[in-house]
C-alpha cells in the first residue's frame, strides 16, 4: 500500500491518478495509523515551504513522518516541494525543514543570465550514480519541472542526479529509506510512471 500524505500542499489527485496507472494500490490520507502501516509513503507538494511545513506541524503529521521514516525505516518520496521539506533550511520563508536531508533550499536568481522564474518545463536529468530510483531511466528521458526554488546537498553521495537550468541544481536525491524528486513524475508522462514504478518496487 502506498500511503500519499494529505497536509493540504499537493496535487494529491494526480499523484494517485499515476500509481492507478501503474496498478498499485494508493490512498490519500492524513491518518496517523494510515502513515505508520505504509508499506511506502509519498509526501506531495505544490506552494510555499513555510507554509508546508507549519501544516506539517499543526496536522501533527510532522511527528509521525518522524516515526515512520525516522525509527520504521518505511521508504518515503518527496516530490518538489515534498523533496524541499527534506532538507534542514529553506530561504522560502526562512524556515527550517524535516532536517532528513543535509543541505538546503534556495531561490534561483539570474540576474546575469535572465531565465524565467520559476523553472517550467521539460528537462532532463543528469544521472550521477546507479539508484533504484532511476532503473530503467537515462540522461535522455525528459521529466517536467516546476519550481522557483531548488536543493543542495551537502554529502554529494546523497545525490541520485542532477539538472541543469542556469545552474547545476539537485534533482533527485537519496539516503537510506529517504528519496526525493524534484520534478513532477506524474505529470512527466512513461519516464515519471516509470520512477513512480520504481518506487513502488523498492
Amino acid at each position: 500500500m502506498i500511503t500519499i500524505i494529505d497536509y493540504g500542499m499537493g496535487n494529491l489527485r494526480s499523484v494517485q491518478k499515476a500509481f492507478e496507472r501503474i496498478r498499485v494500490k494508493a490512498i490519500i490520507t492524513s491518518r496517523e495509523d494510515d502513515i505508520l502501516n505504509a508499506d511506502k509513503i509519498i509526501l506531495p507538494g505544490v506552494g510555499h515551504f513555510e507554509r508546508g511545513f507549519a501544516n506539517l506541524k499543526k496536522l501533527g503529521i510532522f511527528e509521525i513522518l518522524n516515526s515512520a521514516v525516522i525509527e520504521k525505516k518505511i521508504p518515503i518520496l518527496g516530490i518538489c516541494l515534498g523533496m524541499q521539506l527534506m532538507t534542514e533550511y529553506s530561504e522560502e520563508g526562512n524556515c527550517e525543514g524535516l532536517g532528513w536531508i543535509k543541505g538546503k533550499t534556495r531561490k534561483f536568481n539570474f540576474q546575469i543570465k535572465k531565465l524565467k522564474i520559476p523553472h517550467m518545463g521539460w528537462n532532463n536529468l543528469n544521472i550521477k550514480r546507479e539508484n533504484n530510483l532511476t532503473h530503467n531511466i537515462d540522461n535522455n528521458d525528459f521529466f517536467y519541472f516546476v519550481h522557483s526554488y531548488f536543493v543542495t546537498c551537502d554529502d554529494e553521495n546523497d545525490i541520485i542526479s542532477e539538472t541543469s537550468y542556469g545552474e547545476r541544481f539537485v534533482s533527485s536525491f537519496q539516503r537510506d529509506n529517504i528519496y526525493g524528486c524534484q520534478f513532477h513524475p506524474e505529470k512527466s508522462h512513461d519516464a515519471g510512471l516509470q520512477v513512480l514504478r520504481n518506487f513502488a518496487e523498492i
